[in-house]
């Protein structure tokens, strides 16, 4: 990923901005998740290895690849008042049911309070 794509990336997160159709030609990317609401992505690789590997390099700590992302949006939650507590992740062809379905998972594993913490959309081609 470029430095452009990483402050993307970290503007995205911030703003909630979409960027569907950045990058076109490439379609994979990678949602990965660690304890305690850590989190790491990646969108618009030519290689799903290689998005995986970007993932893990964002994530601090003990993380994992929890969904790929090709073509399509991730989203992760966690509850906003025990960040170690229950977490959410989705991958779905829109933003919109990706965050509804992390948010969930989030309340049907124990959160009380479940927000998402961040969402990445990959090139729609």
């Amino acid at each position: 990923m470029t430095r452009l794509g990483s402050a993307l990336a970290r503007v995205v997160v911030a703003t909630g901005l979409s960027i569907a159709g950045i990058g076109a030609s490439a379609a994979a990317g990678a949602l990965a998740v660690g304890a305690c609401g850590a989190y790491g992505f990646s969108y618009d690789y030519v290689k799903s290895e290689a998005a995986k590997t970007a993932a893990l390099g964002n994530c601090t700590g003990d993380c994992k690849i929890v969904t790929p992302i090709k073509r399509n949006c991730a989203a992760f939650a966690i509850d906003v008042k025990n960040a170690c507590g229950a977490v959410g992740y989705a991958a779905a062809p829109r933003l919109g049911q990706a965050q509804n379905t992390a948010l969930r998972y989030c309340y049907r594993y124990g959160g009380k309070d479940c927000v998402i913490r961040a969402w990445v959309c990959d090139a729609k081609g």
